[in-house]
């Protein structure tokens, strides 16, 4: 051995680590269980040729990245790292929809305390006054009231049908 320690990578196979071990600037002997870990899900032999695949400066990402695999493949046999971001992206939907729903809740009480505010003026909405004009149902929520010809307002009241309070266009 000749004046240096073995890496872990040597301790744990139990042979000799010569100087140019392909393990030893990855796998140092101070943090066994990062090889043991590795070793035990992928084996020595795959490790050493996936490093071997790489150029050098690329190496050390690829060890971090198989001691992640590792853990999380510990953790969960069947579905590794994959089950984990598969949980975070459900998480993201789940806040997603609840934060949706907040802005349509901030949305409802601004439209209870000043109706007209609330609505986003867009060129759909800008209309003659003696053609109609929007009036609150039960819920206080706004629709447009036609007080003219039908055929001069079918298209507006179309496109309003289709578009929802979030812009979003609706199968009607």
């Amino acid at each position: 051995m000749g004046g240096h320690s073995p890496c872990a990578s040597c301790k744990l196979l139990r042979r000799r680590c010569a100087k140019d071990c392909p393990f030893a600037p990855y796998f140092p002997a101070d943090d066994p269980h990062k090889f043991a870990i590795v070793h035990k899900v992928f084996g020595a032999s795959n490790i050493s040729k996936m490093l071997q695949e790489l150029p050098v400066h690329q190496r050390a990402d690829a060890v971090s990245s198989l001691v992640y695999e590792a853990n999380a493949r510990v953790r969960d046999p069947v579905y590794g790292c994959v089950g984990a971001i598969s949980y975070l992206q459900n998480q993201v939907s789940e806040l997603q929809m609840q934060l949706a729903l907040a802005q349509a809740e901030i949305f409802c009480i601004q439209m209870q305390h000043d109706p007209l505010a609330a609505i986003p003026i867009t060129p759909q909405l800008l209309l003659d006054e003696n053609e109609g004009s929007f009036v609150l149902d039960e819920n206080n929520l706004p629709h447009y009231q036609n007080f003219s010809t039908p055929s001069s307002s079918n298209v507006i009241q179309e496109s309003l049908k289709k578009e929802s309070l979030f812009g979003h266009h609706m199968v009607s």
